[in-house]
């Protein structure tokens, strides 16, 4: 171990994570050429591939590796909170209408395109410009960009570092949801923790907003798969010896490492371009059912999940030495979470998400990062095993949430049961002052891939 780790959780907590790798993942991330401070997880942590998901590590920027096992196959893998105002009272007639114009609007589902193909040229200005491109093209507001991590584009971003194939399973993907954890959802504000706090986000009890959870879908996560091969190829040239095949990595400054590096770019803003198009047809469907009396729908935040970004924090070097410095971040299913800034953190169906506020503890403690969700539970497989997804599907709208699926299969892997408690996961982000609780959201419609 070259740092610390450091975890996040409460002790029946740790006993979860003990069941799987993330503990030796992690273990394993301390080992990385060029670490700093220390490697973390955050309490919805578990396995994934050589990085634990809910995991935060910083190398040393231009000396320290990166690793695509660090951020992720989903590049930008992200939230997105869309603000109505209305009132639930308002809107509770038109609920299942909506959730049948948005499932028609936003295609969903493994490999699903969307209807509109882009040519090489436009699909690069994506790759190159993210949400800007979008908003030129007429498909958000200006302003919408002032909401979004980064404005929803990373300069380091160049289009012809991303290989045919990638772009190939791009080009029709752009305002599409996918399937697995991705979802839409309409949700009212069911409870306030911070009166304050909550005002200035534009959030009051009763109101109806929109979730978004989505990613890079097939573009990012070739880019990711033809990554990691090259690494794999490169890493005997650079002596670096990890102790995971799928901890890869390569220096940073390295032509390999800047290559990925930009490829990673483009597709992390191919992400936020894919969410603002899909930003586009929700504001087209709840116009369609609603009518002007709707009102707009505007953004509050755009967070992503599974990235890497140059940053600038601080690091003790000794009792009375803070040095401020770049810092190459890998987040992968974790959320940025700097001081004033909206935190989003999604449920899972039939529970709660959170509305929380980044600190000046996060920049102090966890690199400006918190927890990105609930977290895993359960595999896949073991929740297609134990779960009856047309009794998942029949309990849910008991509880009076209108459930739209593309795959009955789908649902069963994604069932509430098979995520940690997010009340939990939450609760413990915000009693260590890394994240602080707004407002909680409760579900009335899902839609899944």
């Amino acid at each position: 171990m070259r740092v610390p780790a450091r975890i996040y959780a409460t002790g029946k907590m740790l006993d979860d994570i003990g069941r799987d790798r993330s503990l030796e993942q992690l273990i394993n991330v301390t080992t990385l050429p060029g670490i700093q401070k220390n490697a973390l997880v955050m309490p919805d942590a578990h396995e994934g591939y050589g990085f634990p998901i809910g995991g935060v590590a910083v190398t040393h920027y231009p000396d320290g590796v990166i690793s695509p096992g660090g951020i992720g196959y989903d590049i930008n893998c992200g939230v997105r909170l869309l603000k109505s105002n209305l009132y639930y009272e308002d809107a509770r007639n038109y609920l299942s209408q909506l959730a049948d114009e948005l499932y028609k609007t936003i295609p969903s589902g493994v490999g699903r395109g969307g209807k509109l193909k882009l040519n090489s040229r436009e699909l690069d200005e994506v790759l190159a410009g993210g949400v800007g491109w979008a908003v030129k093209k007429g498909y958000g507001e200006k302003e919408d960009m002032e909401h979004i991590e980064s404005s929803g584009s990373l300069p380091e971003a160049r289009p012809e570092t991303v290989f045919k194939h990638a772009k190939n399973r791009g080009r029709d993907q752009l305002g599409t949801l996918g399937a697995g954890n991705h979802f839409l959802e309409i949700d009212r504000v069911d409870e306030i923790f911070d009166e304050d706090c909550a005002k200035a986000f534009g959030l009051y009890l009763n109101q109806i907003v929109i979730l978004i959870h989505t990613g890079s879908r097939g573009l990012g996560h070739q880019v990711a798969t033809d990554y990691i091969r090259i690494m794999n190829k490169a890493m005997p040239k650079y002596k670096i010896s990890v102790p995971d095949r799928e901890l890869v990595c390569v220096p940073f400054k390295s032509p390999e490492g800047q290559d990925y590096f930009s490829a990673m770019a483009a597709a992390a803003n191919f992400a936020w371009t894919n969410r603002q198009l899909i930003t586009w047809g929700i504001r087209k469907s709840w116009k369609k059912v609603l009518g002007n009396p709707g009102g707009e729908l505007s953004i509050l935040y755009d967070v992503a999940h599974n990235i890497a970004k140059i940053e600038e924090h601080t690091i003790m070097k000794h009792e009375t030495c803070n040095t401020k410095q770049k810092l190459i971040v890998h987040r992968k299913g974790a959320t940025r979470a700097f001081p004033e800034q909206p935190v989003i953190i999604p449920g899972s169906m039939g529970t709660a998400s959170y509305v929380l506020v980044g600190t000046h503890t996060a920049m102090q403690e966890t690199f400006g990062s918190t927890c990105h969700g609930a977290g895993r539970a359960m595999s896949r497989h073991a929740a297609k095993r134990s779960v009856d997804a047309g009794k998942l599907k029949r309990e849910l709208e008991k509880k009076g949430i209108y459930v739209q699926a593309g795959s009955i299969r789908g649902l069963a892997e994604e069932a509430p049961q098979a995520y940690k408690d997010i009340d939990e996961v939450v609760n413990v982000v915000h009693n260590v002052g890394i994240a602080l609780k707004v407002a909680k959201l409760r579900p009335l419609v899902v839609i899944k891939g």
